[in-house]
């Protein structure tokens, strides 16, 4: 049975990789509450542990994730792994990414079974953050502390 709010992956820390905890939420669910069709504790969220990945585009979840928030599907597409490996998997959302005070709206890509969540480039460039290779964390971009800015 899947537990919401809790963390898919307690491993520490390893050298070269960087979690991130982040926030996932059904974005469907906010429109509804503001509209007042929902109350705004009935959205859908849930806290992960998200593995920083700059090497894929996507944020990709599991399969666990995507039933919890019920997220809808959008369709179906071709996913090149990083052992190089193919595999088709599900589109959905849309999602809000959170993490600190930022925020991203993307799609997700569904991975099989209990993957690991990826947090990849194009919510993290949306989001404005910075990745410390040093202290292994992820943070907000500290030439724009107060908000995230991005090229048009």
């Amino acid at each position: 049975m899947f537990i919401p709010n809790l963390y898919f992956y307690t491993k520490e820390k390893d050298m070269g990789l960087i979690y991130a905890e982040i926030e996932i939420i059904n974005s469907a669910d906010i429109t509804m509450a503001k509209r007042g069709f929902i109350d705004i504790d009935d959205i859908k969220k849930i806290r992960v542990n998200a593995l920083v990945d700059t090497g894929s585009y996507y944020l990709a979840i599991n399969e666990n994730i995507q039933e919890y928030l019920q997220l809808p599907f959008i369709e179906k597409r071709n996913v090149k792994l990083a052992n190089e490996g193919r595999i088709s998997c599900d589109v959905v959302g849309p999602v809000e990414v959170r993490f600190k005070n930022r925020k991203a709206g993307c799609t997700a890509v569904v991975l099989p079974g209990d993957s690991e969540i990826l947090l990849g480039a194009i919510p993290l460039e949306e989001m404005d953050v910075v990745i410390n290779p040093l202290r292994q964390e992820l943070d907000v971009n500290p030439n724009n502390p107060e908000c995230a800015t991005f090229r048009m």
